[in-house]
């Protein structure tokens, strides 16, 4: 698999929100072409000792759109998403690419302030 995933997870300090960027990055030396079935690209999960108190897709509805990108070797794309109004703890952020052929998925711990 030349897809690798890199996750950054930031609560603001006022606990308005928690913000996440997935980085997705092609690996390999030939070119990637990721399709989308959807206009959700990238999935978000927080979990708490594996139960799961958010997820970014929850109640959101998407357009029924194909799409694509191609990655390049070496070339990197990010998605984002934001949780507004957390609880405060310590979490597991979760993030997945949600692509039709490809796989590539990253982990991160994020501390909600109280």
């Amino acid at each position: 698999m030349s897809l690798e995933g890199a996750l950054e997870t930031a609560a603001d300090g006022t606990r308005d929100a928690v913000m996440f960027v997935f980085t997705v990055t092609n690996s390999g030396d030939e070119p990637v072409d990721i399709r989308f079935s959807d206009a959700c690209k990238a999935e978000f999960v927080l979990e708490d000792d594996g139960d799961e108190v958010w997820r970014f897709s929850e109640g959101r509805m998407f357009a029924q759109v194909l799409s694509s990108e191609t990655l390049e070797a070496g070339e990197e794309t990010t998605y984002e998403a934001e949780w507004s109004d957390p609880e405060p703890g310590d979490y597991t952020a979760a993030a997945e690419l949600r692509a039709q052929d490809e796989r590539c998925t990253a982990r991160a711990d994020v501390s909600v302030p109280s």
